[in-house]
This record gives C-alpha cells, structure tokens and sequence, in this order.
C-alpha cells in the first residue's frame, strides 16, 4: 500500500489560535430570544449544551491522537506490514498469535468522570477525519483514520472483538461481521481476524469507558486480549477511562508500558474555568438576563465536580427560572436547580479542591482556637451580608447560598 497517499490523506496538523478556533463550538445565539414564548425558549436552551470550549486536555488530546494516526498510517507499509499480515492469517488458522509491527505507540487518556475526555476526543476525532474513509489505489483498499467502541459492561472479550468488526462494516459497508459470527469463531481467532482487520483497514481503535475492565471479574481476560491485539494489529490503540483503571493497568509491566499516556483530574479554578464561564453566561433565555460576577463564578465552581455539572446547572438553572416565572439567572435559581436536579452528585463534589470561601474557612480552621474561628467567620459573614446588601437581595435567602443558616424564632 502507498504509504505516501495515505499520509497525504491527513488533513494538515493544527496548532496554536488556529487549532483553539478549529475545536471551539458556539452556537448562534439571538438576543431577542428572551422575547419569544417559554416554549422557544426552551428549546433554544437545550443549544448551551452544544457549546464546546477548548482548554488544555483537548487541545493536548487532539495532538496525541493526530501523531498517533500518522503513527498507524507510516506502518501500512513495506515488509514489517506483509509479515504482521502472515502471522495473523496463522493466528486464525493456528491459534499462533506472533506480533511483528509491535505497538508500543499505543496510549491511555485517563480522567475523572464528566472533565470533558470524550467531548474532546470527539472533537479531535471530527478534525482528523474530514474524509472518513480513504480510500487508496495500487492496491486497492480502504481505510477508516478512527474507529471508536466501547469495552463491554461485562468485559466480554468476544463481546469487544465482535463490536469492533460490527463498527467496521458499518463505517465501511464490508461484510466481516457474518463470516466472524457464522463459523462459531473461537476468541483466538477473532483476535487474528481483527489484528488483519486493524492492520488493513485501521489508523487508530479507540477503546472507551475502559474501566469496565476494574470491576469486572473478566477484566483481566480482555487486558490480555487488548494487549494481543495491541501486539498484532500494527496500529495504535487508544483507551479511555476513569482512574478507576489506572491501578489495574500498573498490575502487569507488559501492560503498564503499552498504556502510558494523558492523566488529568477534575478542573482546576483559575482562568480557563473563568473563561468558560463566561462564554456560556452568554446563553440566557430568560427574560432578564443577569450579569456574571465573581461571587457566581466560585459559586459554581464550588457546587460542580466537572465542566459537564457548570453546563447542566445553568441549563436547569433557566429551565425552573423559565418554568416558575422568576424569569432570572441568579444565585437562587442556581441554587434550586443544584438541590433539586444534582442531589445524587452531592457526595462528589470535593470541597477539598475547592477555592476558599467563608464555607472552607469555617471546615478548615476547625481545630484552631475559638477565637481565631470567630474572627473568620465573622469577616467573612460581614462581608456577605454587605454584598446582600447592596445587590438588594435578603440577607438569609443569599447566605444559605454559601453556609447553613437556620432561623430561630426569638
């Protein structure tokens, strides 16, 4: 195969401005909205989760994967790919698996839940595959830049395989799927039948939602499959998940060194949570739309583990405002969308990690002498009732916002 024309197929890499402009998406929106009825509005509210903003995990993982498929791309070619095609042709016949190409190019992208990973391979995936099929001349052949499952709840080995060639003849109207489930094909040889497949007609497999394979009791049966087909297919392999499997990756050295790649935790609060903040306050359907200010800036990185919550909280946040006619984006309607729609993400949210307010400083100075826990909170009470004050607001309905106020009758 014409390595050549394959690499010829990418489109260029980006980077910089031009990359941050090429991953962002911001829907159209209409000022005079706000003066159509609830129906349109609501409607038009569901487009806050269509905005994507670029930070440094996406910009990152597109780079990984973009150098990873030309990776792939470079070894469709020569002597290494006729012999790594050979030896899985006898893997399917002799249950002989004998990796030629290797696959120490392949990674990990690990994160907690909701930080925007498959958002981001998403996007990055959008810009590798402007054509998604390529298909190539002297041979004849096709082949797919990405092609992207997710491991099995139960981390059925036969389970995954199958998908992968499901995915395959669906992408690329084939028709491997049939022949591998009407001969009653053993794992082994739908380990060899996929490596051909992957060797053929594959830039990168990206294997999603990976930490199935932690807490399930086939776990390590589907790590070994993963690893032969890793060895195999001559392609570099991708596989997302949740820290939950980064302990269970480190287990086996084989393994552990074909699964080095991107670790990120939950954002941080600083410029890039500030930025996106801001963006998506632009999207207000209410009627009076509200100005952002600092103090609903850490009130909602207070109140959300991942980029996903700040969405989802200023989308219900509207809808109960649109619904129950206050008609604003505030702090109190913030706050009952946070009580009424993320009870069950409650015991998620870390306050550890969180910037310090009047709430950290009171949970933090706990073994401090009385005094010094008085004077903590007294500033920083003080300075809450005054900003109550002057934005107009009653002075217990906005603390609640921050701390646990209970009203005693005297």
């Amino acid at each position: 195969m014409d390595n050549m024309s394959l690499v010829k197929k990418l489109p260029p890499m980006l980077s910089g401005s031009e990359l941050e402009q090429a991953l962002t998406i911001l829907p159209d929106y209409d000022p005079a909205i706000v003066n159509e009825n609830e129906a349109m509005r609501l409607i038009a509210l569901t487009d806050i989760y269509k905005v994507f903003v670029p930070n440094q995990m996406s910009r990152e993982i597109y780079s990984k994967l973009y150098l990873a498929l030309l990776r792939s791309l470079q070894k469709k070619e020569g002597k290494l790919r006729v012999k790594q095609g050979i030896a899985n042709h006898q893997a399917i016949m002799q249950h002989e698996h004998n990796g030629i190409l290797g696959g120490s190019d392949s990674f990990t992208i690990i994160g907690a839940s909701g930080i925007g990973k498959s958002s981001s391979i998403s996007r990055a995936v959008q810009l590798l595959t402007k054509e998604p099929v390529i298909e190539i001349d002297k041979p004849y052949g096709k082949i797919l830049p990405c092609v992207l499952v997710q491991c099995p709840f139960d981390s059925s080995v036969k389970g995954l395989l199958l998908e992968i060639i499901r995915v395959v003849d669906e992408m690329m109207g084939s028709s491997y799927y049939p022949k591998a489930t009407s001969v009653h094909a053993t794992t082994d040889m739908l380990i060899g039948t996929v490596s051909q497949i992957c060797l053929n007609h594959i830039g990168i497999l990206i294997v999603d939602e990976i930490q199935n394979v932690a807490i399930s009791k086939n776990g390590r049966n589907l790590l070994g499959a993963l690893l032969q087909l890793i060895n195999c297919s001559g392609i570099s392999i991708c596989m997302v998940g949740t820290p939950e499997c980064a302990e269970f990756f480190t287990q086996a050295m084989q393994l552990a060194r074909r699964s080095l790649g991107l670790q990120y935790e939950s954002m941080e609060y600083g410029a890039e949570f500030e930025q996106l903040c801001q963006i998506l306050f632009q999207y207000q359907y209410v009627k009076n739309p509200a100005e952002l200010d600092a103090a609903t800036i850490r009130w909602l990185f207070e109140h959300s583990n991942n980029i996903s919550s700040v969405i989802t909280l200023l989308h219900d946040a509207q809808e109960i405002a649109i619904l129950e006619g206050s008609e604003v984006l505030s702090l109190e309607t913030l706050n009952a969308a946070y009580k009424s729609r993320m009870k069950m993400l409650h015991s998620y949210i870390a306050p550890s990690k969180k910037p310090q307010t009047s709430r950290q400083k009171k949970s933090t100075s706990v073994h401090c002498a009385d005094q010094e826990i008085q004077e903590v909170v007294t500033i920083s009470i003080a300075a809450l009732v005054q900003q109550a004050k002057s934005e107009g607001r009653a002075v217990t309905d906005f603390l609640k916002s921050y701390i646990t106020v209970e009203e005693v009758g005297i």
